[in-house]
């Protein structure tokens, strides 16, 4: 039971991705409904399941809103997509200063990327310009929902219609 599956709150918004195991109770529980299933079945002695993709909860989860996300490799790395900003390699991911710090620049969303570390070695500690790189996309913020598929890789198919910015998220074949 290691699948994971798309939690949205009542209102439709994608608000969490749990294990397989996790969102069977919630449904057993009678706190989330199944609203996308896969091919598969979960069986016991007195019940048949269809193996849940997308569940909603049954009531409202009010979300923090505005509560500052720590910095992470693994919210950069999703942010980028798991992609060098560089040269666009998925082997060898590493983090970036944009500015180096021996240069003054500091561990922030705006001056950090997703590095392989060949360009991250050619980098050094200079500027992208001063060796000719330059990032493919303008380090920033990530989004809420490039937060929640941090835990999550690859984004089934089934998923997409509920992500607000579904577009460009690594894309699993099925799941």
């Amino acid at each position: 039971m290691l699948r994971r599956v798309l939690v949205l709150n009542f209102t439709y918004e994608p608000i969490n991705i749990c294990s397989l195991r996790r969102a069977v109770v919630l449904i057993l529980g009678e706190k989330a409904e199944i609203i996308e299933e896969g091919e598969g079945l979960i069986r016991s002695e007195k019940i048949c399941l269809a193996q849940p993709f997308v569940i909603r909860l049954k009531y409202y989860v009010k979300v923090p809103r505005g509560r500052r996300r720590r910095i992470s490799r693994k919210a950069i790395l999703a942010r980028d997509r798991f992609r060098c900003q560089y040269c666009g390699s998925t082997r060898h991911l590493t983090l970036d200063h944009v500015i180096p710090r021996s240069r003054g620049g500091s561990t922030t969303w705006d001056n950090l990327v997703t590095s392989c570390a060949p360009c991250n070695t050619d980098k050094g500690d200079n500027l992208p310009s001063e060796v000719g790189l330059t990032p493919r996309n303008r380090p920033r913020r990530p989004s809420p929902v490039e937060f929640l598929v941090t835990s999550a890789r690859e984004v089934p198919a089934s998923w997409e219609p509920y992500l607000a910015n579904g577009e460009g998220l690594p894309r699993a074949g099925i799941a």
